[in-house]
């Protein structure tokens, strides 16, 4: 009896983390004859998935590329990529039935629930044979001989492979910990600095005093920061700026640096205002921007201008400063909104430390990290959940 239970406990590998990568890994591993342990302390899987992309779940990106990738070591990501693309997934997807549309940049959306996602990748995994075990925590890990010692409320499970998917901060309120990083720790495999990225962007007092009006408002722009830029839209928040432009700079921006951000960037302001001085020079000069502008953003950048009179009164270097107003206008955030909002975490465990094939610890054999916990983040847009689907695919492969 108590041999068979010790049987019943004993796996081929236990994955820590029912998410993205998670799902994924446990599911590649099976079905290739593994006994799979998957574990998490949420009491549903895919938690994460289930909220993404407004309940659709952005769940790739056709334009997926390595440059897309921030990383300690940018070129650690290339093989997993490779060897699982997005059209790999998208295979997927379309097998099971799930229809599916492009959104923008090549998002790719469900058409209906991200719950079909979550649906699919755990009916995957089980009718794989992978035994899930949910809303149980884990207490401790330890390793010896070659195997894996995982204690769970109520008991103790191994195996000669772990892979910990527990993922980054981001989220608190769905479950997210530095867990992944204290086992990293225990084991001696180290951690990058780490930090809240695709998170909006706050500002101090003084300047939220002019931009509080515009709450809400929402507008194409270009927005630059450390030689990167953006071209998406721009949300006026109460706390400061957000949109997906301002999600995608923040992985770039670190406290102290500025955004340059030009609003309407696919308009020549400047020739529009001396169009209009031409041809309606009785206008105000809100009026002509607004229609470039929502109409509050209009009056906002002409207050920053300045100036006064009609647009047939404005003399080219007045025409020139309110351009410049509107394409030329630097911000300095103060911070961001922390792990509460954001949708990943920047940095993780040192890429250095693992095979970039099997994304096992090149010292601790047995070992591997994927998805979010790891050093590799993706842009906004369905970049980051390729990466898990990557490089869970990959370490079921090595398992």
């Amino acid at each position: 009896m108590a041999q068979a239970q010790a049987e019943a406990d004993r796996f081929d590998a236990i994955v820590i983390g029912a998410g993205a990568a998670g799902l994924m890994a446990a599911a590649t591993a099976a079905q290739r004859g593994r006994r799979v342990l998957l574990v998490d302390h949420a009491r549903n899987p895919g938690e994460k998935i289930r909220i993404s992309g407004g309940g659709r779940c952005n769940f790739t990106n056709l334009g997926v590329e390595p440059a897309r990738f921030l990383s300690g070591n940018p070129k650690f990501c290339i093989s997993a990529l490779k060897r699982y693309t997005q059209w790999d997934f998208i295979d997927l997807v379309t097998r099971h039935g799930i229809a599916w549309h492009e959104k923008t940049l090549g998002q790719l959306f469900c058409d209906g629930s991200a719950r079909q996602i979550v649906s699919m990748l755990v009916g995957e995994a089980q009718a794989a044979g992978v035994r899930l075990i949910l809303g149980r925590s884990v207490s401790d890990i330890t390793q010896s001989d070659g195997t894996y010692r995982v204690t769970l409320d109520g008991g103790t499970v191994s195996a000669p492979k772990l892979v910990v998917a527990c993922g980054g901060k981001s989220i608190p309120k769905m479950g997210a910990s530095s867990f992944g990083y204290e086992v990293a720790a225990r084991f001696g495999v180290p951690v990058t600095e780490t930090r809240p990225a695709l998170v909006p962007l706050t500002f101090a007092h003084q300047e939220l005093d002019h931009l509080k009006p515009l709450a809400g408002l929402s507008c194409p722009a270009r927005v630059g920061c450390n030689g990167t830029t953006f071209d998406e839209a721009l949300l006026f928040t109460h706390r400061g700026l957000s949109g997906p432009s301002i999600l995608q700079i923040s992985s770039y921006w670190r406290e102290g640096d500025s955004l340059r951000v030009q609003l309407a960037p696919e308009t020549d302001i400047a020739d529009a205002l001396r169009l209009a001085r031409s041809r309606r020079g009785g206008q105000m000069p809100a009026t002509v921007l607004s229609r470039i502008l929502p109409e509050r953003l209009a009056q906002h950048v002409c207050q920053r201008w300045g100036g006064t009179g009609r647009i047939g009164d404005q003399s080219e270097t007045q025409i020139t400063a309110l351009a410049d107003a509107a394409a030329n206008w630097v911000v300095t955030p103060v911070g961001s909104e922390g792990y509460r909002t954001a949708e990943v975490t920047l940095g993780g465990v040192d890429t250095d430390a693992l095979d970039s094939r099997t994304m096992e610890v090149r010292t601790v054999p047995g070992l591997h990290f994927i998805g979010e916990v790891v050093d590799v983040t993706g842009w906004l847009g369905g970049y980051n959940f390729q990466w898990a689907w990557s490089s869970g695919w990959a370490v079921g492969q090595a398992l």
